[in-house]
């Protein structure tokens, strides 16, 4: 990135340039209908015994392990899904205590 004479702030075509990157594509994650899971016929693991409590449960689908996680009495019945390498990374998070201060 270029600076003008006499400044350190970038051009103003070196900040369009960078900028403009165009469109990014991203995977689309499966939802529990393209795993083809029946998540009422898992068994769900609670976090606590009231409404609201968070619910996970661990399934093998499209040779593939998955974490699907719910929160009790959600009147959608929303369930989200996560791959072997997100929650692990998840839980590695809560072990170093990165979401301590989130509450």
């Amino acid at each position: 990135m270029r600076a003008r004479a006499g400044s350190m702030r970038p051009s103003h075509a070196s900040r369009t340039e960078s900028a403009n990157l165009g469109p990014v594509s991203l995977p689309r994650k499966p939802t529990v209908h393209d795993l083809r899971i029946d998540a009422d016929a898992q068994e769900w693991q609670r976090s606590g015994s009231g409404r609201g409590s968070i619910e996970v449960a661990f399934v093998d689908a499209l040779d593939e392990k998955w974490v699907l996680m719910r929160v009790s009495g959600d009147p959608d019945s929303r369930v989200l899904v996560y791959d072997k390498f997100e929650w692990e990374c998840f839980v590695d998070g809560v072990r170093k205590g990165e979401f301590d201060d989130a509450v």
